[in-house]
């Protein structure tokens, strides 16, 4: 088989795609993952179906580009809503602050110094939820997997290929439940 589904050859006992992610999730990743799921399945996957069956409608389906394109993409949005809702049934919700606040769980905000001064403020999710941009991290990521459980003022040594980071914990915080109590 040539092409599609080709990719180069990973040793599956050294492949990170290969560990186990945690299923663990915020409430707010949680809502925007039946939010997505909504939109596909009630807006996004109907309008792709009218098109399909007007296109085929149209008569030779072979060389209807339409009719091509959007059963393509129907298949991709069909593929992603059964994504979504297998990964919602695996998922367990983070919905209630740890006992110890003062240490770093899953879903802290954390702010981090290195050893020059510079500071990282970042905050630890699940896999599903993680955004470069926020600097929101995956719980499974060795910087998230080394502050687990430290409290402001500890250092925490990070391997990684360019060498090894050190960093100083500054502040943890929690986001406010939506019961009105702070994440404090």
């Amino acid at each position: 088989m040539k092409g599609r589904n080709m990719t180069r050859w990973r040793d599956p006992a050294k492949d990170p795609r290969q560990e186990p992610k945690s299923n663990v999730i915020t409430a707010e990743g949680a809502a925007r993952m039946r939010g997505i799921l909504e939109h596909l399945s009630r807006v996004k996957r109907p309008a792709l179906s009218t098109k399909v069956g007007e296109a085929a409608a149209q008569g030779d389906r072979s060389e209807n580009a339409d009719y091509t394109y959007n059963k393509k993409e129907l298949n991709r949005v069909i593929a992603r809503i059964r994504y979504l809702t297998k990964r919602l049934d695996e998922l367990q919700v983070i919905d209630r602050l740890p006992a110890d606040t003062g240490k770093v769980f899953f879903g802290a905000f954390v702010e981090l110094e290195d050893e020059h001064g510079e500071t990282l403020s970042l905050r630890i999710v699940g896999h599903d939820e993680t955004d470069t941009r926020k600097r929101w991290i995956s719980v499974d990521a060795p910087l998230a997997k080394a502050l687990l459980g430290k409290q402001i003022d500890d250092d925490v040594t990070v391997s990684a290929p360019g060498g090894d980071s050190l960093y100083s914990v500054n502040t943890i915080r929690y986001a406010p439940r939506h019961d009105g109590h702070s994440g404090r």
